[in-house]
């Protein structure tokens, strides 16, 4: 099989910001998968946090693309050489996607249905970035009509995060996430969550460092389900995560792919954790194989794409908010 890739930048409606950092634009990689005249494509979005760039993904899928092989159904093969090599979690993803997107155009059939799962996974959740309180209030009053649920980021580090929540609360009954990205300590953490469940907040996701040793105690005490991120990137680390959360964020960009992150579903469920799935900023192409585990999952947050001035790649459908896989072969994204 040919593989090639190219680095697209996507642009960004508005400027989004997290407790570590804000942006204007993303760089993503498409990566194409050729065989027989026929193509799949996958995208990888990387992120500096993980130690990943476009830059590094692109030299990743240029020297190791080859490892596809030249059968488009040795997933499993393919999975285990590619999971030799050490990082480029994003990379990966795009090679499996494109393997993915390749089946279903080779047999004339949607990736859902290769893997059997309906179109529809639960309503995705719409993120409102970090901002003062009034802000954040009126951008998720704006946002509540169009979407069944929010994703508030907090981590200002300015004490006022239980305060954004209140904001909106009094604009909306809709449910409530927080994604806190990290930026709390212990103390921080139990002093905040009391107040959130008071509020409505369904769960408190990544409200501590990755590897922060009080994420036991936070758990135990916690009125709120505690669900990680940066703590849980591939199945290896989902039977940990059972300390220390009540629930996991799967992303294609940190597992590897599709066929890992139904692996670490399962897994979780298995455990008796929550699972969702998650995003990064991403076109429709990476939103598309987000599509393919979201039926498996309690939550979902796969907003990516929607949050770009322009998709350059179009492919699930909004529906009454809702991110539905395409009914076209493979992906559906062309």
């Amino acid at each position: 099989m040919d593989v090639r890739a190219e680095i697209v930048r996507l642009e960004l409606a508005t400027t989004f910001v997290i407790s570590r950092e804000s942006q204007d634009w993303a760089d993503v990689v498409h990566a194409t998968v050729t065989h027989d005249g026929i193509e799949g494509k996958g995208e990888a979005a990387p992120i500096e946090r993980y130690g990943e760039t476009a830059a590094s993904a692109l030299d990743f899928v240029e020297r190791h693309g080859h490892l596809v092989g030249d059968d488009p159904f040795a997933l499993e093969e393919v999975g285990d050489r590619l999971a030799a090599l050490d990082g480029e979690q994003a990379a990966k993803s795009a090679l499996d996607a494109a393997l993915h997107d390749l089946q279903g155009k080779l047999l004339g059939q949607p990736v859902n249905r290769l893997l059997g799962l309906p179109r529809r996974g639960p309503p995705t959740s719409w993120t409102v970035w970090l901002g003062d309180p009034d802000d954040m209030a009126r951008r998720a009053a704006e946002a509540a009509p169009r979407f069944r649920r929010l994703k508030l980021k907090l981590g200002g580090g300015d004490g006022l995060d239980v305060e954004r929540v209140r904001a909106v609360r009094a604009v909306t009954d809709r449910p409530l996430q927080v994604d806190v990205n990290e930026w709390w300590t212990v103390d921080e953490a139990l002093e905040a969550v009391g107040e959130l469940a008071a509020l409505g907040v369904e769960y408190v996701e990544q409200p501590l460092r990755e590897g922060d040793p009080g994420g036991a105690e936070l758990r135990r005490r916690s009125p709120l389900p505690v669900y990680v991120d940066e703590d849980c990137h591939t199945l290896a680390d989902v039977a940990a995560c059972r300390e220390i959360a009540h629930g996991v964020n799967i992303k294609l960009a940190k597992s590897g792919g599709i066929r890992e992150a139904i692996r670490m579903a399962h897994a979780a469920r298995a455990l008796g954790l929550g699972v969702m799935v998650g995003c990064m900023v991403e076109s429709g192409l990476g939103i598309a194989a987000g599509c393919a585990v979201a039926p498996l999952c309690d939550h979902v947050d796969l907003d990516g794409n929607l949050l770009l001035a322009r998709d350059p790649v179009p492919g699930p459908a909004f529906v009454d908010g809702i991110q539905v896989a395409s009914p076209e072969v493979g992906l559906g994204c062309g």
